[in-house]
């Protein structure tokens, strides 16, 4: 993936929801951060050695089951430290367990509870490599995108998707939030910003502004276009 030279930046499909687990280091420090480990942590931990960098922080986007089923084995065998919105704690608590009865999930792959939680304009670094925070509530209530300017990369979990969105329709969600998080936290950002999402394809904020039609139908209702 084309980043910036200093930059590594490769991700990896996880688990049976098909999540996007997204690894971002410094080239010459070898430290990095895992964004979303949603299931398979030896294969997570596997990308990072064969990156040549080592795991220092698990920063989660949101705490819905897919995003979070890999979080145990990664931070147990890194010891990196798991950072989430407080938002997100009782869905992390009290939804995991009926999220893996419901889809027939190994409960024993519970994730811990956050070692820090994050808020918005928090920067998530370790050496050589800074994430700005931005809250995106919406797709749930502590919904985050994590952005490096540096390598004009932003990682938008389950909010902004290639030409659609994140769902809203479960406990928590909100359409006008998260259509309000696109239009004015994401789509502020540098029009050639990669946008790595949580599921399927990379886009750009460009391409979101002129094709998404979610966007552009939101964008009527509140008379901007």
């Amino acid at each position: 993936m084309e980043v910036a030279n200093e930059f590594m930046l490769r991700g990896i499909v996880v688990g049976v929801f098909q999540e996007n687990c997204w690894v971002i280091g410094n080239r010459r420090t070898g430290e990095a951060v895992c964004i979303d480990p949603g299931d398979q942590p030896d294969e997570i931990q596997a990308l990072a050695a064969d990156m040549g960098v080592k795991i220092k922080l698990i920063a989660n986007s949101h705490a819905h089951i897919d995003h979070v089923l890999g979080v145990a084995g990664v931070h147990s065998a890194t010891g990196a430290k798991f950072l989430l919105h407080h938002q997100d704690l009782d869905l992390l608590k009290d939804g995991f367990d009926l999220s893996a009865r419901r889809f027939g999930l190994n409960p024993g792959q519970r994730p811990p509870l956050p070692d820090q939680f994050v808020e918005d304009g928090d920067i998530v670094e370790v050496a050589g490599l800074r994430l700005l925070t931005i809250t995106t509530p919406g797709h749930t209530p502590g919904s985050v995108s994590y952005y490096c300017e540096e390598a004009g990369a932003l990682f938008s979990g389950d909010t902004l998707f290639r030409g659609s969105i994140g769902r809203t329709d479960l406990p928590g969600g909100s359409f006008e939030e998260e259509m309000n998080s696109i239009c004015d936290r994401l789509l502020v950002l540098p029009e050639e910003t990669m946008v790595l999402p949580g599921h399927m394809d990379e886009t750009t904020i460009q391409y979101e502004k002129k094709h998404n039609s979610f966007v552009l139908e939101w964008r009527m209702r509140r008379g901007e276009i």
